[in-house]
C-alpha cells in the first residue's frame, strides 16, 4: 500500500455521511424555516469533515498505543498498527487537522454571526470542546472511549449539538422540538459506534477497552441496538406529529426495512461478520436525513 493510500485509509473516509447526516439534517430544518444559507451550510461540512477525519486520526493513534488495535481484531486494520503510518507522524497529522478545524470552524463563526462577540465566544468554546471530545475518545491516559462512555458523546456531538448547534447557525434561534430530530441523528449514530463495538468485542475486552457491547454483553447489545433504532424512529415521528401538515413528512419511514434488517443481522450474524453494517447503517442514516428533509420541503 503506498502512503497516498494508507492516508486514505486511515482517514477512514467511509465514516464522512454519517458526520454529514446531521448537518444535512440542520440544512433541511433551516430550509423548511426559510433560514438556509449555502455558504453557512458549505462552512459547516467542511469544519464536520476536518472534525471527523482528526477523530478517525486520533482514534488510529489512540488504540494502536493503548492496545485496543492488535492482530486478533476483526476490523480492518488501522494505519499505526500495521506500521503503515508511525505513531509520530499520525501526532503531526492529527495537529494539522486541529490547525484546519479551528480555521475552518473560526470562519464558519464569522461568516454566521459576524462581529457578535457574545455568539463567537460561546460557538468557539463549543467547537474547542469538539475538537477535545474527538481526541480524548481514546487518547490520554484516561480516554472516555474506554470506560464506555463514547455513546454519549455521540449523542450529544453528532445530535444535539451537530444539529441544533448548526441550526442555530442558519437561524439565530433555538426551536426546543427540534431536540427530536437531533436525537434521531444522535441515536442513529450511536447504532453505528454500538455495531462497531459489537465486531470488536473480544478484542477490546482483551485490550481493556469496556464499550457498552463489552459491560453488557453481545446479546444484551443486540437489544440495545433495537432500542437505539426504535427510539431513533420514534423521536422523529413524535416530531412531525407536532409539526404536522402533510403525509410528506412521514416519508423517512421508508427506512424502517433497512433500519430492520441492520438490527437482525446485529442479533443474529457472528461479531465476526459485522464490519459491512457499519457502512450500511451510516448510509442509511444518511438516507433517513435526505428523505425527513424532502418530506418537510414538500409538506
Amino acid at each position: 500500500m503506498s502512503n497516498v493510500q494508507s492516508w486514505l485509509s486511515a482517514f477512514r473516509l467511509r465514516t464522512l455521511p454519517l458526520s454529514l447526516s446531521c448537518i444535512g439534517m440542520a440544512g433541511f430544518l433551516a430550509a423548511a424555516a426559510q433560514a438556509f444559507d449555502g455558504v453557512i451550510f458549505f462552512m459547516c461540512c467542511l469544519t464536520t469533515i476536518f472534525l471527523q477525519v482528526l477523530s478517525n486520526l486520533a482514534n488510529d493513534y489512540g488504540d494502536s498505543v493503548n492496545g485496543a488495535d492488535h492482530a486478533g481484531r476483526k476490523g480492518p486494520q488501522r494505519a499505526v498498527q500495521s506500521g503503515a503510518i508511525t505513531a509520530l507522524q499520525m501526532k503531526k497529522a492529527v495537529g494539522v487537522l486541529i490547525t484546519l478545524c479551528l480555521a475552518s470552524g473560526s470562519t464558519l463563526l464569522f461568516v454566521s454571526f459576524g462581529w457578535d462577540v457574545n455568539a463567537l465566544l460561546f460557538f468557539f468554546a463549543l467547537g474547542l470542546l469538539s475538537i477535545a471530545a474527538a481526541i480524548a475518545y481514546t487518547v490520554g491516559r484516561k480516554p472516555y472511549g474506554y470506560i464506555g462512555l463514547g455513546d454519549v458523546s455521540v449523542l450529544i456531538f453528532f445530535g444535539l449539538v451537530g444539529v441544533m448547534g448548526s441550526l442555530y447557525l442558519f437561524t439565530k434561534q433555538v426551536a426546543w422540538d427540534t431536540a427530536l430530530p437531533a436525537l434521531s441523528c444522535g441515536l442513529f449514530s450511536i447504532a453505528v459506534l454500538n455495531i462497531n463495538n459489537v465486531r470488536d468485542i473480544d478484542s477490546d475486552r482483551q485490550a481493556g477497552k469496556f464499550s457498552i457491547p463489552v459491560r453488557i454483553g453481545k446479546k444484551k447489545a443486540a437489544i440495545y441496538h433495537w432500542f437505539l433504532l426504535m427510539a431513533g424512529l420514534m423521536a422523529s415521528v413524535v416530531y412531525v406529529v407536532l409539526n404536522y401538515q402533510s403525509p410528506w413528512q412521514f416519508l423517512f419511514l421508508l427506512t424502517t426495512p433497512l433500519l430492520i434488517r441492520i438490527g437482525l443481522a446485529v442479533a443474529q450474524k457472528p461479531s465476526a461478520e459485522l464490519d459491512p453494517y457499519l457502512k450500511q447503517m451510516a448510509l442509511s442514516t444518511l438516507l433517513f436525513v435526505v428523505l425527513f428533509g424532502v418530506g418537510s420541503l414538500l409538506a
